[in-house]
């Protein structure tokens, strides 16, 4: 097992600080040994079947990730503000996931674990070996497994990336917090087009730093992501592909063009309701520490205003992307034999509940966007359950490939013909503790035990914790039985790997 896997609980759990790796700009993995495969009873395409078979409609994978996404942040999740036309048209033609959900609730513990289809994160096949392994090229352009933003981004480096996945592999960097253009650091109230004295990388206020672009973006690292994808796409589109595209926005430093900022005007902004002692029934373990009372950004309403106008000038910025990449995909008549899926790592907070950023288990940081085009199958929205970690099955079993029998995932297929079906009673997330989402209820139970639970029909917005509430008592104890039980089987799981 590779020291980056040697991590459990404790991984999605415990945030850490991981270092940058050195590593030059473009290099090639090295093919490890295969794990032991099986052939998952979701999956109905048979192992003699190899990539790009005439029988086979899907024989390439475009897999597109954002970075702090907030699902509530686009057109087809119901946003009326925030302008995402190239992800609502992907939508248009698949499948929107209106209940997916991450499984880490910040950059690392999720992308490690998606990529491995592992709650733990751990694994001893990646999705893109197990692509590669059976005849696939396969390449990372941008961020896929954890980088640091925008650390590695400026230093061009591949921070926590796993070579073994691909053929190649690209890294897309960029100036960030020192692209030329007025500099705000919103919680301190600083606006600047000084370029020296500019602070980010490492700086504890850095999630509240934006750039109004003077230039048109060609510089940032989302849109040279999206140049070299198109690039990889027109050399390798006549042989089966899994090519994965890492687009960085809208983390911070929140960067994009000033006519996306002056298309949110930053007083046309409504802030999220608030509520009076919102956070008195909120434990202390399901708080952020960046808290609007207890940080310099509470001072500054219009400047909470304003990290929503860059918060959606950004998204907009990485749709525009999306669509580059589409466009070419159209261009090379790909679309007929191409599985699209768009997600993001994780959500984010922008004041509700005064939280900030995100490593915690409400609503709007473990939501996630999932998207699924596929041709041969169902378009539509689906309100059944999903997690993350059913990605990796899932594309696999479009392609009619085998997959580990150690994953955690399960294959959406089932969904993707038939948007009625059921495909999971609720949903898992982990940090300082678990939770379980299920049609109805929001349960999370911590590590020093104390509890949430939310009734998601009468309170969608999470404001009355009702884990203390007489009349909930049983409702509290069935969620925390079936939480358990389904940490219980991940660690038997873990112990008999």
């Amino acid at each position: 097992m590779r020291p980056q896997q040697l991590l459990a609980f404790a991984f999605l759990l415990v945030p850490a600080v991981w270092a940058a790796a050195s590593e030059p700009l473009l290099d090639s993995g090295d093919a490890r040994s295969s794990a032991t495969l099986s052939t998952r009873t979701h999956t109905d395409v048979s192992d003699s079947s190899a990539p790009g078979s005439s029988q086979r409609r899907i024989r390439n994978v475009l897999f597109i990730v954002s970075d702090d996404l907030k699902a509530s942040a686009l057109g087809c999740y119901g946003n009326q503000v925030c302008k995402t036309p190239h992800i609502d048209d992907l939508a248009r033609r698949g499948m929107v996931f209106e209940r997916a959900y991450c499984q880490g609730v910040w950059c690392e513990p999720s992308r490690r674990s998606f990529m491995s289809s592992k709650y733990q994160g751990i694994s001893s096949k990646t999705l893109g070996e197990n692509f590669k392994d059976q005849g696939y090229y396969t390449a990372r352009v941008g961020k896929i497994f954890h980088m640091r933003v925008p650390g590695d981004i400026v230093d061009g480096t591949h921070g926590k990336d796993v070579p073994e996945c691909w053929t190649e592999r690209f890294n897309a960097p960029g100036m960030e917090a020192h692209s030329p253009g007025m500099y705000a650091c919103l919680n301190l109230n600083v606006f600047t087009r000084e370029e020296k004295n500019r602070q980010s990388t490492r700086m504890r206020h850095r999630m509240f730093v934006s750039v109004e672009l003077d230039d048109d973006g060609q510089r940032q690292p989302d849109y040279r992501a999206a140049t070299k994808a198109c690039e990889l796409l027109d050399a390798h589109h006549e042989e089966p592909f899994f090519l994965a595209v890492g687009l960085v926005r809208p983390h911070y430093p929140m960067v994009a063009p000033k006519p996306l900022f002056e298309a949110y005007p930053w007083q046309d902004i409504t802030l999220p309701r608030q509520v009076e002692n919102d956070l008195d029934d909120i434990p202390k373990l399901g708080q952020q520490p960046m808290l609007t009372s207890k940080n310099p950004i509470g001072n500054y309403p219009d400047n909470q205003k304003r990290m929503w106008t860059a918060y959606y000038a950004s998204v907009t910025f990485m749709d525009q992307q999306v669509g580059r990449i589409l466009a070419k995909l159209d261009d090379l008549g790909l679309r007929e034999s191409t599985a699209v899926v768009f997600t993001s790592d994780h959500g984010y907070h922008l004041g509700e509940h005064e939280l900030w950023q995100k490593s915690n288990l409400h609503e709007e940081v473990t939501r996630v966007p999932l998207v699924v085009s596929a041709p041969g199958l169902s378009q539509g929205r689906t309100r059944a359950i999903a997690e993350l970690v059913d990605i990796y099955p899932t594309v696999s079993d479009l392609c009619g490939l085998r997959v580990p029998k150690d994953i955690d995932g399960l294959s959406l297929k089932n969904v993707l013909v038939d948007s009625q079906a059921t495909h999971r009673e609720g949903a898992i997330s982990f940090y300082k503790g678990a939770s379980l989402r299920t049609e109805q209820m929001a349960y999370m139970r911590y590590q020093d035990q104390s509890q949430e639970l939310y009734d998601m029909r009468s309170d969608p917005l999470q404001f009355h914790n009702l884990a203390k509430e007489p009349e909930w008592q049983e409702e509290v104890a069935r969620l925390d039985a079936e939480l358990s039980k389904r940490l219980a089987q991940l660690k038997a799981d873990e112990l008999a790997e």
